[in-house]
């Protein structure tokens, strides 16, 4: 062999061997790639069983706390229908305790003081514009041409007098007799004669049919309603 094909054949050698290392290295790097790459897909496949794993796991604290909830939603339905009955019950309660206490009142004589005397002053504050009276007083007596006359209750504000009478059972008969009293005020308390006059006639139950006669005479009638005495015919106030 010359020289010259013994140096192109120790060439080829070492590139044969320069390519032969290349493709190991190459397919070392592919290899080892491909087993990071298979590892990576592991840990991650791992990662995803653990994260399935706690998902199942706030799926059902999920479910528990809705079931929880609805629990907690029937009981509150629960407890307003109770609240509800309770507060029915203390109304009905109250409302009865009212109507005794207006009987009792009215059984004792003292219907003007407790019931009637209190509701006064709202009257005449809400109904009439009168939120300060200059004189509020019951049982007041004057005399006049040697007689002695008493009103229930008398109340005094700046532009109008309200006078009250309080039966137990009223009838047409109660209703001319304040008209008459209302007619002869100004005589008994000259001082206020160029006030208003308005008439109060006051019973526990009034029958309609007074309240009605009342209402076209101009009088205002009060009774007992849910709480107190209210006034039952305010459009009186409109025919006196």
């Amino acid at each position: 062999m010359s020289a010259v094909l013994e140096h192109r054949v120790d060439r080829l050698e070492e590139a044969l061997e320069a390519f032969t290392r290349s493709v190991g290295v190459e397919f070392n790097k592919a290899y080892n790639g491909q087993v990071r790459l298979q590892q990576e897909m592991l840990e991650f496949k791992d990662e995803m069983r653990v994260f399935k794993g706690e998902m199942i796991a706030f799926k059902d604290e999920m479910k528990d706390f809705k079931d929880e909830m609805s629990v907690f939603k029937d009981e509150m339905i629960a407890f307003k229908d109770e609240s509800l009955r309770y507060r029915e019950e203390a109304e009905r309660d109250r409302k009865s305790m009212n109507r005794q206490w207006g009987e009792l009142a009215n059984r004792l004589g003292t219907l003007v003081e407790d019931i009637v005397a209190p509701n006064l002053p709202r009257v005449a504050r809400d109904l009439l514009g009168c939120p300060q009276p200059d004189l509020f007083g019951l049982r007041m007596r004057r005399r006049i041409n040697g007689e002695s006359r008493e009103y229930d209750a008398l109340l005094v504000c700046p532009e109008l007098v309200l006078i009250n009478q309080t039966k137990s059972r009223l009838i047409s008969a109660s209703v001319d007799d304040l008209l008459r009293v209302l007619a002869e005020f100004p005589e008994v308390f000259p001082e206020y004669a160029d006030r208003r006059l308005i008439g109060v006639l006051a019973s526990l139950y009034p029958d309609p049919s007074i309240i009605n006669y009342a209402t076209s005479k101009g009088v205002l009638v009060m009774g007992m309603g849910d709480e107190t005495m209210d006034v039952l015919n305010p459009s009186a106030l409109r025919a006196g």
